[in-house]
């Protein structure tokens, strides 16, 4: 059975991820608009990892015995000024997440939550990745500055993320294809 603190924790930890999935799906509809689709594809698949993400946790906390209570979330920023400006949102951001996992861990130390730690340390081992991964692209788009034929390369190579195979989210799947 899992501890009442952790179970409150890991259910504002389901909010969390699903405002993430809200801010990436935004930062998608951002880089649409300016046709930058790659972009755009590498922000819905990352929205799409943050959904999953809060699945874990809500599967979790089931199979623990605990209470999913779903949150209220908040829309947390819709516009930005360029590129560099919303990957460097995406980095501080999955550095916020990481630090909510670490709060986690220790709530589950201190509970003595032994069960929870598999998860949790699949998570620590996502955020680095997360991290890494958002944290790289800002630096790319930083150093391409103006050049749009660097912009645009950037953008080709971000095209390139893929959904995991049957993924409800695919655009390909959405539409039958």
């Amino acid at each position: 059975m899992i501890g009442e603190r952790l179970c409150k924790a890991l259910n504002d930890q389901i909010k969390n991820e699903l405002e993430s999935y809200y801010i990436y799906l935004s930062m998608a509809a951002y880089f649409h608009s300016l046709s930058l689709d790659g972009m755009g594809q590498w922000m819905r698949c990352q929205a799409h990892e943050e959904m999953i993400h809060a699945t874990k946790f809500f599967d979790h906390i089931i199979d623990r015995g605990g209470k999913v209570v779903l949150q209220d979330v908040k829309q947390l920023k819709t516009e930005w000024s360029s590129p560099l400006e919303a990957f460097r949102d995406a980095y501080e951001h999955e550095k916020f997440i990481t630090g909510k996992i670490n709060e986690l861990t220790t709530i589950a130390r201190e509970e003595k939550d032994y069960a929870s730690e598999p998860i949790l340390a699949w998570f620590s081992d996502e955020q680095i990745e997360e991290e890494a991964s958002t944290g790289k692209i800002a630096d790319e788009l930083e150093m391409v500055g103006e050049d749009k034929s660097g912009l645009l390369l950037i953008d080709r190579e971000l095209g390139t993320r893929t959904y995991p195979p049957g993924s409800p989210f695919d655009p390909a799947a959405a539409s039958g294809e």
